[in-house]
């Protein structure tokens, strides 16, 4: 009889035991609400993909000649000091002229012979006594005799040597009693009021650097004083070894510190598109890529975005980010899809600077950063 009833006895403490494991209804855990996440949010800001590209350039000066004689002889005296500064058509250096300055003297002559003569018969035209025919004789002569004179004293004038514009003289290449010829090289002479700064700008930003822009120079042997250059030409044409193309820029030497053939560092700055600029904090990498919190409603939103470019302490993104727009700055690991969170700010005043694209020296290879 008891073993009959032990079955029984069992279902029934089973019973009672479920009974006790249910929660009450209303309890502590009905209908608990979902946490509400603390996060420190920032507003968008909209940026420029602004580029600084750097290249080394070489100067030049804004007029250089090597000066020549235009004939040859032998060298009578050198008129000037390696350094000097000329004015255009001052002479450098005279060639002995005996030969010539007799030439001339006699020109003089003839052609003053040649002049009374046709006075004379002038005189008595009238008369009967000279004919027509003698007269226009006199005439031709007196023409003949004052074009010898102009060549003479064009010979004399070639005897002498003069700048060809105003500028600064260099070494002097010969010296009194030298024989030379047309051939034979006298003094480079420039003219460096303005320099000119020939330097390679990368093919991927060509077409963002006009004629009148301005660019930043520093020439390596001042230390890196900067001064501005302004663009006044681009090459017609894109070097296919360098990919880059030559632009030239000038720069006013007015204190005559600088020189033709210095080395210059030339940097300037390349606008491009407009995106939103973010912390670098705010950036969550997951396996399809990188993401970050929007703040929707009140609520926790993923967006998808592709980095741009990094900067000191923030990053450029392509994504669907209105200006002015909420993102969870800081406390992204703590955020999930739709979950609520109570934003609080702080002013982000990071200002970074610009990317920067470095290329080689004018004519020779480059290494351009990608953009």
């Amino acid at each position: 009889m008891p073993s009959r009833a032990l079955p029984f006895v069992l279902l029934l403490l089973a019973a009672c035991g479920g009974e006790q494991a249910a929660p009450p209804e209303g309890g502590p855990d009905a209908g608990r609400a979902e946490a509400t996440v603390q996060v420190l949010a920032e507003r968008v800001r909209h940026a420029e993909d602004e580029r600084r590209v750097e290249a080394v350039g070489t100067a030049r000066a804004r007029a250089t000649a090597m000066v020549r004689a235009e004939v040859g002889g032998e060298v009578d005296e050198v008129l000037f000091e390696t350094g000097d500064e000329v004015k255009a058509k001052q002479p450098l250096l005279k060639l002995n002229d005996e030969e010539e300055v007799l030439e001339a003297k006699l020109a003089r002559v003839a052609n003053a012979e040649a002049k009374q003569l046709l006075e004379r018969y002038r005189r008595i035209e009238g008369t009967g006594a000279v004919s027509g025919s003698s007269i226009d004789e006199a005439q031709t002569a007196l023409e003949a005799a004052g074009l010898r004179l102009e060549q003479a004293e064009l010979a004399l004038y070639r005897r002498t040597v003069r700048a060809p514009f105003d500028g600064h003289v260099g070494l002097a290449e010969v010296d009194p009693g030298a024989r030379i010829t047309p051939e034979t090289d006298i003094a480079q002479i420039d003219d460096r009021s303005t320099l000119y700064v020939d330097f390679p700008v990368p093919e991927e930003v060509f077409g963002r650097l006009e004629p009148g822009d301005t660019v930043e120079v520093r020439a390596f042997s001042e230390g890196g004083r900067a001064r501005e250059a302004s663009i006044v030409g681009i090459d017609s044409r894109i070097d296919s070894t360098t990919r880059s193309v030559t632009a030239r820029a000038a720069i006013e030497n007015e204190d005559d510190a600088l020189r033709p053939g210095m080395s210059f560092a030339v940097s300037f700055k390349v606008p491009g598109r407009s995106y939103p600029s973010i912390p670098e904090a705010a950036i969550v990498w997951g396996g399809d890529g990188a993401y970050l919190w929007a703040v929707e409603n009140g609520r926790a939103v993923r967006k998808p975005v592709a980095i741009v470019s990094r900067r000191a302490g923030s990053v450029l993104v392509d994504a669907d980010l209105p200006e002015g727009s909420l993102i969870v700055a800081e406390g992204v690991q703590k955020v999930r899809q739709g979950s609520p969170v109570e934003a609080s700010g702080a002013p982000w005043t990071e200002t970074p600077p610009p990317d920067t694209i470095h290329q080689g020296t004018a004519g020779g290879a480059s290494s351009a950063g990608s953009l």
